[in-house]
């Protein structure tokens, strides 16, 4: 998953409705940062963005939908994997990328208090779903084409390596609540990869 971009400074064109979105949106994921989901209000959130609580809530609705449409507004800002020529330094780049978004002060505070209302929230966890949806899927492009130039063995499932390459990272991160560096990235990328080489991720996931 690439990192995935800050929500402030940027307004998408489109006229007043956009703009709105956009302060809205800011103004989630603020209030996401400072005060958690537990604590997301939609009057907050309305008085922080400058916007009418009766445009919010009819828009909305709930908490949990403006949460859902940030992390739709996150996957849409996220840029595509790079075209770096090779699948080792493809997933390092994966790693690593995973490693900037949940070290950054802002967007790692975002996504670690989505992940802890998606235990208890099922439209926090389909709007954390979708968001990982995406971006593996994007990532698994780039195994697809690894395995079309015979980096990767024939049959290798893209989105189950790219979740291998992250995965010790969110362990760390969401269960034991350990540091995460460079070193631990690279690592999980080194592994995943050398796994994939020996055949371990050919066929679907549970077959």
């Amino acid at each position: 998953m690439e990192r995935e971009s800050r929500l402030a400074g940027t307004v998408r064109p489109g006229g007043r409705t956009a703009k709105v979105r956009a302060a809205v949106l800011q103004a989630t994921q603020d209030e996401l940062v400072e005060r958690g989901f537990d604590g997301l209000g939609m009057d907050q959130v309305a008085a922080r963005a400058g916007v009418g609580k009766t445009t919010v809530y009819r828009r909305w609705g709930t908490a949990a939908r403006l949460v859902t449409d940030l992390m739709t507004e996150l996957a849409e800002q996220s840029a595509p994997p790079p075209d770096t020529g090779g699948i080792d330094d493809a997933l390092r780049a994966n790693a690593l990328s995973v490693l900037g978004a949940v070290n950054d002060p802002r967007l790692g505070a975002t996504f670690q208090a989505v992940i802890a209302a998606a235990t208890c929230n099922e439209e926090a966890a389909t709007a954390l779903r979708a968001f990982y949806t995406r971006r593996i899927a994007e990532w698994a492009e780039v195994v697809d084409a690894a395995v079309g130039r015979g980096e990767l063995p024939e049959g290798t499932d893209g989105p189950e390596l790219i979740r291998a390459v992250s995965a010790p990272l969110y362990y760390r991160l969401v269960v034991t609540r350990e540091p995460v560096d460079e070193v631990v990235a690279e690592r999980a990328a080194a592994r995943a990869l050398a796994a994939a080489r020996a055949g371990a991720f050919i066929g679907a996931p549970g077959g």
